[in-house]
């Protein structure tokens, strides 16, 4: 463990439950690197990933965005490809695209958008899209024939937030310079996001533990039922 870090983790007690606004504060005084950290929430849901009717995943337009800019691949043809283009995606292709990924191992982008006429040709790349979070869904708003909405609202600050194998999400709430104030809202946007997607299955306490760190930062844990507060 490096010196910041564990200057860092001195500012912290363990034992106590942060409010939104401490544990905001805390964030940005334990971001002691040299490049401006990423603020990230971890929440740990009462849910089993293996139902999939306990399934948690959705998008959300963060009000400050996330503070990094987003390239944007669209899978799309005729004029819904120079919609795509005026719309400002960085690339836009089909078959070609395609190929590109499978056979060059291609991965400049950071986010995929599909009009649902070309998931036949998305569908082929699952295997590789799919473990690294990168495969249009429906339920993301990346599938769809309204490609200049998808697009606006990406780069806007759109972040996708899905449970993992362990009941945890993981999402970027912005960047040390935002500031406590912007980080709290963006932060309060995706946890009101978080509990409108509980799963009707889900039984028990669904918010089990909510903590934020920064990029190279320890944990600040939060009082899980106070986080809108």
């Amino acid at each position: 463990m490096g010196k910041n870090y564990v200057e860092s983790v001195k500012l912290i007690d363990k034992n106590v439950l942060y409010s939104t606004d401490e544990a905001m504060d805390l964030a940005i005084k334990t971001a002691k690197a040299k490049f401006d950290e990423t603020i990230e929430l971890h929440v740990r849901l009462g849910v089993d990933p293996r139902h999939a009717d306990q399934q948690v995943r959705g998008a959300v337009v963060l009000p400050h965005g996330t503070g990094k800019s987003v390239r944007v691949l669209v899978f799309a043809k005729g004029e819904k490809a120079k919609e795509a283009e005026a719309a400002g995606a960085e690339f836009v292709g089909a078959e070609d695209l395609a190929d590109k990924i499978q056979k060059e191992n291609w991965f400049d982008f950071d986010i995929v958008v599909a009009t649902p006429d070309m998931m036949g040709v998305v569908g082929r790349l699952g295997r590789v899209l799919g473990p690294k979070g990168l495969m249009p869904n429906p339920k993301s708003g990346t599938v769809t024939f309204d490609v200049t909405k998808a697009i606006e609202e990406i780069k806007a600050g759109k972040v996708e937030y899905r449970v993992d194998k362990t009941a945890i999400v993981h999402v970027p709430v912005g960047k040390k310079s935002f500031g406590a104030e912007k980080l709290k809202e963006n932060f309060q946007t995706l946890m009101e996001a978080l509990i409108k997607a509980k799963p009707a299955a889900a039984k028990g306490q669904y918010i089990k533990s909510v903590s934020v760190s920064s990029t190279m930062g320890p944990g600040i844990k939060l009082n899980p039922n106070r986080v809108l507060d």
